[in-house]
Formats: structure tokens, sequence, C-alpha cells
């Protein structure tokens, strides 16, 4: 009876992975759109709060897909790095450049979500 369970349960974990981590890409490219469009208003220091979540939850979708998602995720997470960085940084032209790395992380976790 614990073997069966102990099977049970480890197939249960690998069939529930790309759940888990549709779920957190799901999560990040919420917050990615939020980045986005704090970043079209101009508030750097709000697109910085949102990409730096969308981050957070992008690494943990990162971990857990495989294939071609795994390699949009890991796109989105450098551009959701450039994001934070440009909209850390001061001018209007950072913002405008935090904004479409904003842009294309979103279109890599849209694709990875495919």
């Amino acid at each position: 009876m614990k073997k069966i369970t102990l099977i049970g349960a480890a197939l249960l974990g690998l069939l529930s992975a790309p759940v888990f981590a549709e779920e957190h890409a799901d999560a990040a490219l919420e917050h990615t759109n939020m980045a986005v469009q704090y970043g079209k208003a101009e508030h750097n220091s709000v697109l910085v709060t949102h990409a730096k979540e969308a981050l957070t939850h992008a690494k943990v979708a990162v971990e857990l897909a495989n294939g071609e998602s795994k390699t949009h995720l890991e796109a989105a997470i450098k551009s959701l790095e450039s994001a934070i960085d440009h909209g850390k940084m001061k001018g209007k032209e950072h913002g405008k450049l935090a904004t479409k790395a904003a842009e294309a992380a979103a279109a890599h976790i849209k694709a990875a979500n495919q």
C-alpha cells in the first residue's frame, strides 16, 4: 500500500509541475503588463516594483518549465532584469528603454504559455 501511495504521489508531482509553471508564468505576465502600463505613464518606480514581482514569478516558472517554454522564460527574465535596471535610472530615455524591455518580456511570457 505504501508503494502505491508513493508512486501516486510521484506521478501527481510530475504531472502538476507544468500547472505550477503556468500559474507562475500567468502571475509574471500580469505583473509585466502592469509594468508596461506604468512605464507608458512614465511612472518608472512603479514599473520597477511590478517588474521585480514579475521577475520573482518568472524565476520560479523557468525552474518548472522545459523545452521552448523554458527558452522563452529565460529570455523574459533577461528582459525583466533590463527593465528593472533602466527603470531605476534617471531620464526619460531610460524609462522608454525600461518599457520596451518589459514589453519584450511580456511577449516572451505569452509565447511560453502557448
